[in-house]
C-alpha cells in the first residue's frame, strides 16, 4: 500500500480543516486560522515532516455568519488536495466532496489526477450534503435524510466503476444515469483510493460499513464506555453484514500547554470570552439541532463543544494529558484522530516536541528513523 492511512501505527494522526478560515474554532480570537495559501501549505509541510498520516479538508461554500462569519473563506478541496499533494512527500491528502455538487465522472477524474500527483497518497471523504444554504446555491435539492445516502451509494458505485473498469459501461440508477461511462488513466492505488464518511444515523452507518474504509464518528466525550460500544458495533456491522474491515476515526480539538491551568485559561479565553455565539447558533440551527428541547446544561455543553472545535473529544492540558486522552481513545478501538488547534503552527510544534515521543513510548506510534 502506498497510502500512509494503512501504516502500522496503532493510532494514526490527521490534521483537520486547514482549508477554511477559522479552522474548527468558532471564535473571534486573532490566533484563529487566517486562510491564505502560504498558511495552509506551511501547516501541511509541518504535518508531513512530522509523520502524520492525513490532511483532511472541510467542503465549505458559505460561512455561518456572526462576527467571525466562521468558515466563510475556504479553498475548494480537490484543487487544494492537488496543491498539497505536489508539495508534500509522505502524508495522505484527502479531498472532501459533497456528492450532490460534483458529478461522479468529474469526481472520479479529479481524484485520479490527485492520486497520480501524490503518487498514491490520495483519499476521498464523502459528505452527503446537510448545509441547506450551500446546496441552494447549486440549485441542488435538499434531499430527505435517507435519500441522501441512497444517492451517495449510486455516486460511489459509479466512481468505483470508473476507477476499475477497462471498458465503457452504462449505469441506470434511481438518481444517476451514465451512458458509456469511461475514465482513464486509473488511480495508482488498487483497486482504488480509500474512502471516508461520517455517517452517524442507522442509514449512515450502513452506508459507511458497505462502501468506505474509514468511518468518522462523534460521541459524548463524557461517556467513553458508550463510545467503546459504538465502535465495536460499527466494526461488527461492517464485518457481519458486508464482510469488510473498516477503520474508525474521531476528532480532537487540542489545547496543549506546559500546565493544565494554562491550557484551561486559553480555552476560557477563546471559547468563552471570544467565542462567536451567533455563528454557533446558526450552525446548530442549520443542522436541525433542537436546542430548545434540551436541558439548558446540555444545550450549553453543545455550544461550548462547537466553539471549542466543532465538537469531538477535547484534549486540554499538558503533553501527558494528551497521551492519557489518546490512550483512552485507542482503548475504545479508535484507529485515528483528526486534530485541530486554534493556532495550528504552535500546536503542531508543541505536539512534535512533547507529545510524539510520549506516544512512541506508550506504543501508540512507532519510532521514526
Amino acid at each position: 500500500m502506498t497510502n500512509p492511512l494503512f501504516s502500522d501505527n496503532k493510532l494514526k494522526l490527521g490534521v483537520f480543516a486547514t482549508n477554511c478560515s477559522g479552522g474548527c474554532a468558532i471564535t473571534t480570537a486573532p490566533e484563529a486560522l487566517e486562510l491564505t495559501w502560504p498558511n495552509t501549505l506551511s501547516i501541511a509541510e509541518l504535518a508531513d515532516q512530522h509523520g502524520y498520516e492525513a490532511m483532511v479538508p472541510v467542503a465549505r461554500w458559505k460561512g455561518f455568519g456572526g462576527e467571525s462569519n466562521f468558515n466563510s473563506n475556504s479553498f475548494e478541496t480537490y484543487t487544494w488536495a492537488a496543491g498539497l499533494a505536489q508539495a508534500t512527500k509522505q502524508i495522505g491528502v484527502f479531498t472532501t466532496s459533497h456528492v450532490p455538487t460534483v458529478h461522479p465522472i468529474m469526481a472520479a477524474k479529479q481524484a485520479t489526477t490527485v492520486d497520480h500527483i501524490s503518487n498514491g497518497r490520495f483519499a476521498l471523504n464523502i459528505v452527503c450534503g446537510w448545509f441547506r444554504p450551500e446546496l441552494e446555491m447549486f440549485g441542488a435539492p435538499m434531499m430527505e435524510h435517507d435519500m441522501r445516502y441512497e444517492y451517495a451509494a449510486e455516486w460511489v458505485e459509479v466512481v468505483k466503476r470508473l476507477w476499475t473498469e477497462q471498458e465503457e459501461f452504462d449505469y441506470e440508477g434511481k438518481f444517476i444515469r451514465v451512458a458509456k461511462g469511461f475514465s482513464m488513466p486509473k488511480p495508482i492505488q488498487k483497486p482504488f483510493p480509500p474512502l471516508m464518511n461520517a455517517g452517524s444515523s442507522g442509514k449512515g452507518q450502513h452506508f459507511a460499513a458497505k462502501y468506505v474504509d474509514m468511518a468518522f464518528i462523534n460521541f459524548n466525550p463524557n461517556d467513553l464506555e458508550q463510545a467503546k460500544a459504538h465502535v465495536a458495533s460499527y466494526r461488527r456491522l461492517a464485518r457481519e453484514e458486508y464482510g469488510r474491515d473498516i477503520q474508525i476515526w474521531a476528532g480532537c480539538p487540542v489545547t496543549q500547554r506546559d500546565t493544565k491551568k494554562e491550557a484551561e485559561e486559553f480555552v476560557q479565553y477563546y471559547v468563552v470570552e471570544k467565542g462567536d455565539d451567533v455563528a454557533v447558533d446558526n450552525m446548530l440551527r442549520i443542522q436541525n439541532v433542537e436546542m430548545h428541547r434540551m436541558l439548558p446544561q446540555r444545550a450549553e455543553q453543545m455550544r461550548f463543544g462547537a466553539k471549542l472545535g466543532w465538537g469531538g473529544y477535547p484534549l486540554t492540558g499538558t503533553a501527558d494529558d494528551m497521551v492519557v486522552g489518546l490512550q483512552k481513545l485507542a482503548d475504545c478501538g479508535i484507529d485515528g484522530v483528526l486534530l485541530r488547534w486554534v493556532d495550528y503552527w504552535d500546536g503542531l510544534r508543541r505536539w512534535q516536541k512533547d507529545v510524539m515521543p510520549r506516544l512512541e513510548q506508550a506504543g501508540l506510534r512507532r519510532p521514526r528513523h
